[in-house]
């Protein structure tokens, strides 16, 4: 006999919020189409949506008594696979509303975790994303909780008198040690790796979910970063060679995409990755121009990039789809109110070459210029200048030292640079600057 298997579509999802003094019913009702993208996402269909305005949250059950009632009769008649909540919940009230529904129950934080699992493609990433879901689920051990023990054999691994629910959250906490300990070693690595790349100016794209950054990044460093037109698509970092100029390379970075309610243990988790938008010499900060509430997600960007120690870094905002954007006043508007943005569609190619020099004047804005005089047996510090520099000219002569009277074969180099080199060149070009240039007739007198 052969397994049959039956397709039976998506899960049906019905979506709740609550509407506090401290939101409104337009807050609100963006919240759930936000929270509908991520269901449909995670291969949901949204069928319902259920809002309640209440003073304050029910301690027990979130929402009313009467709600609580209200969506249990709709979960009977939809016949609903999930429950998904815009909250964060605590581990009462899901207890009290496992007892109410008869099918599965999700919070926000749950929600997108279960999404960054399903995007989870590296080692990395999976290592990252199961960290944050265990950090979630040691709290949450309900009825629903399959226990850890039957997958590490049970005998053995309990203590005396330790309950069931004991037995799994030390697993827990000893899996999270392990993965803790994995991803300080990937950590180091990466470290490593990038100092490899110190001599490059380094970029990240970072945004919204959605706002576009792996098309930007696909049409500025003709990558094939996957890019779709859903939450969370990049959950890697992916990071190319992009030439601006001439004689200009940078290395560009696509990073994970930001959401309001972004929960803060996948913040933690993800630590390695977001290690990438700390570092970098520049942000080009990704917004979703014909998005109604791109106004929104910039300040959730702004406030995630100062959670994670980005805040400070140089920012240049990048405004996509324009092409979605059918009132050309809007766009002329927007314009006048961010002068210094760029403005492409990344879809379409539209923009890039003033993104490119926009971007080149941002990272130019801190370059200093030198003029070094090394002995060109010194090839090491050369070679140094010209990785990290811009060589504006080269010349060759002879000099003496205050050691010796013998000319020696000397670079004349005038070289421009960031300013984030300064303390390396500096002890170089002290260390040198007792050499004497003599002209060409003095060593032939």
């Amino acid at each position: 006999m052969h397994e049959i298997q039956i397709d039976q579509g998506p899960e049906r999802a019905i979506i709740v919020g609550v509407i506090t003094p401290d939101t409104n019913a337009q807050d609100v009702d963006d919240a759930l189409n936000e929270l509908e993208l991520l269901a449909d996402t995670a291969g949901a269909v949204v069928t319902d949506r259920v809002t309640q305005s209440l003073r304050q949250i029910n301690a027990a059950t979130y929402v009313g008594r009467g709600k609580v009632d209200e969506i249990k009769a709709l979960v009977e008649h939809r016949e609903s696979d999930l429950v998904i909540f815009d909250a964060d919940l605590s581990t009462v009230q899901i207890r009290n509303l496992e007892r109410s529904f008869d099918c599965k129950l999700l919070d926000r934080t749950g929600l997108i975790l279960d999404i960054f699992a399903s995007g989870a493609r590296t080692a990395i990433a999976k290592t990252q994303v199961e960290l944050a879901q265990l950090d979630y689920l040691r709290t949450r051990l309900t009825r629903q909780w399959t226990h850890l023990s039957r997958q590490s054999g049970g005998i053995g691994t309990k203590g005396p008198g330790e309950t069931q629910i004991e037995t799994d959250r030390r697993l827990i906490a000893d899996r999270m040690s392990y993965l803790k300990t994995r991803l300080e070693k990937i950590d180091r690595q990466r470290q490593t790796q990038r100092k490899g790349r110190d001599a490059y100016s380094r970029v990240s794209l970072v945004g919204y979910t959605n706002a576009g950054k792996s098309t930007l990044m696909n049409a500025v460093a003709g990558t094939d970063v996957r890019a779709e037109n859903r939450l969370f698509a990049t959950l890697d970092a992916t990071t190319r060679t992009v030439e601006l100029d001439g004689n200009k390379q940078i290395l560009l970075s696509d990073t994970v995409g930001f959401i309001r309610k972004l929960p803060h243990r996948l913040i933690e988790s993800f630590k390695s990755t977001l290690d990438e938008v700390r570092e970098s010499d520049v942000l080009l900060h990704v917004v979703d121009a014909s998005h109604p509430r791109f106004d929104d997600h910039l300040d959730v960007v702004r406030r995630t990039l100062n959670e994670i120690g980005a805040g400070e870094s140089p920012q240049m905002l990048v405004f996509n789809k324009i092409d979605l954007i059918d009132d050309r006043e809007v766009l002329a508007s927007l314009k006048a109110r961010f002068p210094d943005a760029a403005f492409v569609s990344a879809a379409r190619g539209i923009g890039l070459g003033q993104l490119r020099q926009r971007l080149l004047a941002i990272i130019e804005a801190d370059f200093i210029e030198k003029v070094a005089y090394l002995p060109v047996a010194e090839s090491g510090a050369v070679a140094f200048l010209h990785r990290i520099g811009d060589m504006l000219s080269t010349d060759y002569m002879y000099a003496r030292t205050p050691e010796s009277d013998d000319p020696i074969a000397v670079a004349r180099i005038h070289v421009r640079f960031s300013n984030k080199f300064a303390d390396e060149v500096e002890p170089m070009l002290r260390q040198f600057s007792s050499l004497r240039p003599v002209l060409e007739e003095d060593l032939a007198g």
